[in-house]
């Protein structure tokens, strides 16, 4: 059995990660094979742990998107191969690769043994910033969601986090108006309340937002929703928890390989549920089997 190397990030989850750090430094000091443990502090200093581990070794991450992002660049920079121990707020990757509500010891027990499989990573590039993602690129009215929520009472996990951030973002609703290509034709033009990219089924911790969306197909997944009031943007909230948004015609999906998206306004962004800034041009990109994961 090859070295584990097991990297906790004690903040993720509100702090919930950081409990577990006694049962986890317990765990490693009984294996038989080496396990290499990591308390994750600021991330330059974390991705310059993750430069030292070697080219290809497996990683178990315990956290949530939001460390999944943060860390991302480093799993692609070696070649290292995720194993996410789910201990976050939103947990989409985790849904993706069939661990969430998994118990840590058994999420490591496959960390150990599971043969590694490929999975698709996302880039958004803008005149800023290029950076990838795993689960998700919000654009518009998801991402000023994604901001209220990260700023949102730490005791309140989850969806009901989520749901309580979109409800104070109603009360300041706007649209975008947005030109949308794919793959060099064009998708959508006008107002804009949203156009997301999906790499997994979910996000916002746990909204079926595209639920025929596959993290190995090659592609990405966008979806558009056209102009949308407040009350509308509410009741079509349900629908979308229950999956049940694709049938509204100002609500579109479609697989792509290259987005661009334009508009004069500043689109806010975000990155597996992390805001990152705004842009008034934004590429996105697929990378193919870019990241190797650990899944039952």
């Amino acid at each position: 059995m090859a070295a584990l190397y097991l990297l906790i990030n004690p903040r993720a989850g509100g702090g919930r990660a950081g409990h577990l750090l006694p049962d986890l430094q317990q765990w490693a000091a009984a294996r038989s094979t080496p396990v290499t443990l990591h308390v994750a502090g600021a991330v330059p200093d974390t991705l310059a742990w993750l430069d030292s581990v070697p080219r290809g070794a497996t990683v178990a991450l315990v956290g949530g998107d939001g460390t999944v992002n943060q860390m991302l660049p480093g799993f692609l920079a070696r070649d290292l191969c995720l194993a996410l121990i789910p201990q976050g707020s939103g947990n989409d990757v985790a849904r993706a690769l069939g661990v969430a509500g998994l118990h840590w010891r058994k999420a490591l027990e496959f960390a150990q043994h599971a043969t590694p499989q490929p999975m698709d990573v996302g880039w958004v590039h803008t005149t800023a910033q290029t950076r990838p993602f795993l689960s998700s690129l919000t654009v518009g009215f998801d991402s000023a969601v994604g901001f209220k929520a990260l700023n949102g009472p730490r005791w309140l996990r989850g969806l009901p986090r989520y749901l309580l951030a979109t409800l104070r973002e109603l009360s300041a609703l706007q649209t975008w108006d947005m030109q949308i290509t794919l793959d060099g034709e064009p998708l959508h033009s006008g107002a804009t309340l949203f156009a997301s990219t999906l790499n997994t089924p979910t996000y916002g911790s746990g909204m079926p937002a595209v639920p025929h969306a596959q993290i190995d197909d090659g592609e990405l997944d966008v979806l558009v929703a056209g102009e949308f009031n407040s009350l509308q943007t509410l009741l079509m909230l349900p629908r979308l928890l229950m999956a049940l948004h694709l049938g509204h015609p100002r609500v579109r999906t479609r697989r792509f390989k290259t987005m661009d998206i334009c508009s004069a306004q500043p689109l806010p962004l975000a990155t597996d549920g992390e805001y990152v800034g705004e842009a008034n041009s934004v590429t996105v990109q697929v990378d193919p089997g870019a990241l190797r994961v650990i899944r039952p």
